[in-house]
């Protein structure tokens, strides 16, 4: 039973931040337009905006490199 109270006692303590693959999906789904107002607001209901923000940055930069290099590619093969 001891060890049953202090695993309670860790989880109490220490808030559980969403996981990569959460992020990654509200990320798309985001930037696709698709994003539900329910998961929205299970986002950021309690977790900090930090993982999302930065993960939504790097997408964006990611994004825009790989259009580029499809475009250059593009031209320099006519």
């Amino acid at each position: 039973m001891a060890e049953s109270s202090g695993a309670e006692r860790k989880e109490q303590q220490k808030p559980k931040g969403p996981g990569v693959l959460k992020v990654m999906q509200s990320i798309l789904a985001g930037a696709f337009g698709v994003q539900s107002d329910r998961r929205r607001r299970e986002d950021f209901s309690g977790h900090s905006p930090w993982p999302y923000i930065i993960a939504g940055v790097l997408f964006t930069a990611s994004f825009v490199v790989g259009l580029i290099v499809i475009v250059n590619l593009v031209l320099a093969g006519q």
